[in-house]
């Protein structure tokens, strides 16, 4: 699975997977991929240090990467106390009641949330960058458009490549113009923050769209024949997210939550509002229910809703109230039967590319692989 992108970037295969777990990438990257942690947990700069600290000593020497999320647009002197003041006391209200109608206990006094969405704001994504620069990351990927000019100049003055995730081939030509070195087209199917068109129309539409930047495919792929499919479409490789879940390297902490993701159906998300105020793909359940149906009051707008929901949706994580509890994932989910470890993952997927790849070989008359 070796295209020009891979070849750059020393990877045996053009295969991109995004975890926030650091053993998780660094098993992606020692099974010949490229492990991308996600800092978006990371509100801590030492937190982060650490883990990028281990992810370096157990990569094996191979490459991997960071994945921020910060605006392009920078908003000066607004803190998180601020945003919080901008909640309405009837959302307040609605977390409170439904969290009291399935009987979800309180945090223990003194106890912090476990997640909260402050990764999401600029500030604290530019000290998770101060922290990175210093370790030898070769590739930064933003989640939310392109991130600001400063931060691609200083990438770049390292020979960091810079990707940045696109849901249309517009988003993709802004990519392009903010110079970008890799645009990831994010299809309807992924997980998290995704748009409204679907992977096998999105790739190459910014295929074309970007020539000559590579691009990688994202969203619904999770086998050996999709990574096949991907690179006939033109992508220089994949950006896998979902798959990585049930892996055993993922630390979870939640055996409810791994036994939702192994039973359910492709059919079993949702594109909902209720985690961050942004559409964004995840299991289907009673929380995003209750947000979504006519009786309650309607998500908020990005930041808000996360800082609304953060202590809500840790005492569901803590507690694992299985009706509500959820996260984000594609529609790959239903692939997700058994619980595998990163390098079977790969085995199952370089097979079945393999096999893909002799399929399209016969259809075309020719024997062998290319």
């Amino acid at each position: 699975m070796q295209t020009e992108l891979s070849r750059k970037l020393g990877i045996e295969h053009a295969v991109f997977g995004f975890t926030p777990f650091p053993a998780v990438a660094a098993a992606i990257s020692r099974a010949g991929g490229f492990g991308v942690l996600g800092a978006v947990r990371y509100t801590a700069p030492d937190d982060l240090k650490r883990d990028l600290d281990w992810l370096d000593a157990h990569a094996g020497g191979r490459p991997y990467g960071l994945d921020v999320v910060m605006p392009a647009k920078k908003v000066e002197g607004v803190t998180e106390a601020d945003v919080e003041a901008m909640i309405p006391e009837e959302h307040r209200r609605f977390v409170l009641d439904t969290l009291a109608a399935h009987g979800v206990p309180e945090l223990a006094e003194g106890e912090a949330s476990g997640w909260r969405i402050t990764g999401w704001m600029e500030q604290v994504a530019r000290t998770q960058l101060d922290v990175a620069f210093d370790y030898p990351i070769r590739l930064l990927a933003n989640a939310l458009g392109s991130p600001p000019a400063d931060v691609v100049e200083r990438a770049h003055d390292r020979d960091i490549l810079v990707a940045a995730l696109a849901g249309s081939a517009r988003h993709a030509r802004k990519h392009q113009e903010a110079g970008i070195d890799i645009v990831v087209a994010q299809g309807y199917e992924a997980g998290g923050h995704t748009g409204e068109i679907a992977t096998m129309v999105l790739t190459p539409e910014i295929v074309e769209a970007v020539d000559p930047l590579p691009v990688l495919a994202a969203g619904g792929i999770g086998s050996g024949p999709q990574v096949a499919a991907a690179l006939t479409l033109g992508a220089q490789g994949v950006w896998l997210g979902s798959i990585w879940l049930t892996t055993t390297e993922a630390d979870l902490h939640s055996p409810a939550l791994t036994r939702k993701l192994l039973a359910a159906g492709s059919g079993d998300t949702v594109r909902s509002r209720a985690l961050t105020g942004k559409p964004a793909r995840q299991l289907r359940t009673e929380w995003t229910d209750a947000w979504d149906g006519p009786a309650g009051p309607g998500t908020l707008p990005m930041p808000l809703q996360g800082l609304l929901v953060a202590e809500a949706v840790s005492r569901i994580q803590k507690y694992e109230v299985e009706p509500l509890l959820g996260t984000p994932v594609g529609q790959i989910v239903g692939r997700m039967t058994a619980e595998r470890s990163v390098q079977a993952v790969f085995d199952d997927l370089t097979r079945g590319f393999e096999k893909a790849v002799d399929r399209v070989n016969r259809i075309a008359g020719r024997s062998g692989r290319p």
